[in-house]
Formats: structure tokens, sequence, C-alpha cells
């Protein structure tokens, strides 16, 4: 839980280092700037978010399945080929938000 709890204050120490640079960054700027900052600001918490969520949840998938592997060796096939299907589907969800991220910068 201590962990855990260091991983979440180093997140929002991050975003709280983002959202200064960017208002300091735009403070002088005309609108256009400011807003083209807010974009760029939204898709670094869609992206860190997303790529965050799908580490934990790739480290957690990972993990179980190497027990189960660790329990059943007899089942190794049938795991890993669950676990693969499984760590391309979060990848795919992180790549989706990757798409949406460079969205919001170019076409919004």
């Amino acid at each position: 839980m201590k962990r855990f709890s260091k991983l979440i204050t180093s997140f929002f120490t991050a975003m709280a280092v983002l959202a200064v640079s960017a208002t300091a960054f735009a403070a002088g700027e005309d609108a256009s700037s400011s807003l083209l900052s807010a974009k760029a600001f939204a898709a670094v918490i869609a992206i860190g978010i997303a790529a965050g969520a799908g580490a934990i949840g790739m480290g957690m998938a990972i993990s179980k399945s190497v027990e189960g592997i660790a329990r059943q060796p007899e089942a190794e096939s049938s795991i890993r080929t669950t676990l693969m299907l499984g760590l391309v589907f979060v990848e795919t969800a992180i790549i989706y938000a990757l798409v949406i991220a460079i969205l919001v910068i170019f076409v919004l």
C-alpha cells in the first residue's frame, strides 16, 4: 500500500508541474497559444492515465500468470495464450488513448 501511495503522490506531483509549466508558457502569449497549451496538457493527462493504468494492469496480469504457471506447469501453454491475448487488449486501449490525444492536439 505504501508503494501505491508513493506512485499516486508522484503522479499528482508530475501533473502539478505540468500544469504550472503550461500556464507559465501561456502567460505572455495570445489566446491561440493558450489553447494549444491546454490541448497539450489534456493530451498529456490522457496518455499518462492510460499508460499508467495499462502498465499496472499488465503488471498484475503478468504476475498472476506466473503464479498460475508455477502452480500448474502443465497448463503453461493455455495460460500463456490467454495472457498474450489480454496484454494485446490492454495495449490496444493505450494505443486508442494515444490516437485520441493526437486528435485533440491536431484536429480540435
